[in-house]
């Protein structure tokens, strides 16, 4: 086991004696401690305030690599072990001091089964997330009754209550009797490492400063809105898409970004090619003398205003479209700076109105695609709520490859910050089409 894997490392001397119990006890794979220690809420997410090991870290993380001393009872134990602290609430994207979710530790010692068990965990959670979003926290129907009850307010005929006395144990009404309560000392807590890279919120980006430069779009911050080595997952897209590639077909594109798959959409010269775009400078750039989507290509289009650019938030065009009516054969999204609810929101609340009963729709999935663990639990998720709303869904691979993309500001990356795309080349982007 490498040092920093060890429990003499990942289980500091300044841990809480009750989370070092459990911290323990789940490295040792002892299901029936495990489940005595955790007699209260929060105790499966505790957390060793120096390392951020949890429970289910340690579970883990104490497997080490797959070896010839593995046998099927250790294996069965610690399957054990990370299915009760799930059970009692252990948080599956919990981060320890590397930055690692308990997932993370499962890939990278090459524990596929620990390693669903967390994917499932975060499926779950965020499913459920995705429920609770839907609902709004409702006070009792007397709840504003039992308040006045409580200041007084009114009585039972409906009069003014009268108002109460204070009564002091001190001077007149008896001696004060001050009770000391002994403050309990903080308990010291892990800080989780700072990110350097922040998500960009949509808000933000549409506010920032764009720059095209070298096969790149790049906002102010030195985010990589668009790449150029997107190209090949574009085509293959488009050919997803556009089996054939036939003409005379009805697009809509959502997020222009650099224009590459615009541009391919454009050589099958389709019916209708619509495309949302709600940055200001992307706009600007597609409106220059030089751009090949400017006015001479919404004048080449069959009929008027079959070729265009729709300016504004896609959310707001959208319906538009629908109260126009409009279907589409294909329809891609790829936006950037939007949460996956918002992605949701698209699938549920649009596809369906937008898209031919014989169409087909696509993404580019992107989801948690700085983090494995993410990317799955996200894909999982995505493909449900993608059922939930009568789609059919056939996921495509598309190789990625690493070469160049392997190490942040080197190679495609340079002079670009954000890396949003993290993932080996064992783990080919995904692309979803909807039949």
């Amino acid at each position: 086991m490498a040092d920093q894997d060890s429990i003499s490392v990942r289980i500091s001397t300044d841990c809480p004696t009750e989370t070092q119990r459990v911290l323990t006890a789940a490295w040792a794979h002892d299901v029936q401690a495990v489940k005595k220690l955790l007699d209260e809420p929060g105790k499966a997410s505790c957390q060793d305030p120096t390392t951020g090991e949890t429970p289910l870290h340690a579970a883990i993380r104490s497997c080490d690599a797959p070896s010839e001393d593995d046998t099927p009872e250790d294996l069965e134990a610690a399957r054990e072990t990370v299915y009760e602290l799930l059970l009692w609430g252990a948080i599956w994207n919990d981060v320890d001091d590397h930055n690692e979710t308990p997932g993370c530790v499962a890939h990278r010692l090459g524990r596929p089964e620990l390693y669903n068990l967390c994917v499932e965990a975060g499926v779950r959670a965020e499913m459920l997330f995705g429920v609770l979003e839907g609902y709004e926290e409702l006070g009792s129907e007397g709840e504003d009754e039992d308040e006045e009850m409580e200041n007084g307010q009114v009585e039972e005929d409906g009069d003014e209550a009268p108002q109460l006395v204070s009564v002091e144990k001190n001077g007149e009404n008896g001696p004060k009797e001050e009770e000391e309560q002994e403050e309990e000392p903080e308990q010291p807590t892990f800080q989780p490492p700072k990110l350097d890279d922040p998500d960009v919120k949509s808000e933000a980006y549409l506010r920032s400063k764009l720059t095209y430069s070298d096969g790149k779009l790049v906002d102010d911050a030195g985010n990589g809105v668009m790449m150029a080595w997107e190209t090949e997952i574009m085509h293959q897209s488009v050919d997803a898409l556009l089996p054939g590639r036939p003409a005379g077909k009805r697009i809509l594109n959502v997020g222009f970004g650099m224009g590459i798959i615009d541009t391919m959409f454009a050589e099958t010269k389709p019916a209708k090619h619509h495309i949302i775009e709600a940055h200001p400078e992307v706009l600007e750039h597609v409106s220059s003398p030089d751009s090949k989507f400017g006015e001479s290509w919404a004048k080449s289009a069959p009929e008027p205003d079959a070729y265009r650019i729709f300016q504004g938030k896609w959310q707001e065009i959208c319906l538009e479209l629908l109260q126009d009516n409009q279907v589409y054969d294909a329809i891609y999204f790829d936006t950037f700076g939007e949460d996956y609810a918002q992605l949701r929101m698209f699938f549920t609340e649009f596809i369906p109105g937008l898209l031919d009963e014989n169409g087909i729709f696509g993404f580019f999935n992107g989801l948690g695609a700085d983090r494995q663990i993410c990317y799955d639990v996200y894909t999982k998720v995505s493909e449900m709520h993608l059922a939930d709303a009568g789609l059919d869904v056939d996921w495509k691979n598309v190789d990625v490859d690493m070469k160049e993309l392997a190490e942040a500001g080197k190679g495609e990356w340079e002079g670009v910050k954000r890396r949003y795309w993290t993932l080996d080349s064992k783990n080919p982007t995904s692309f979803v089409y909807i039949f």
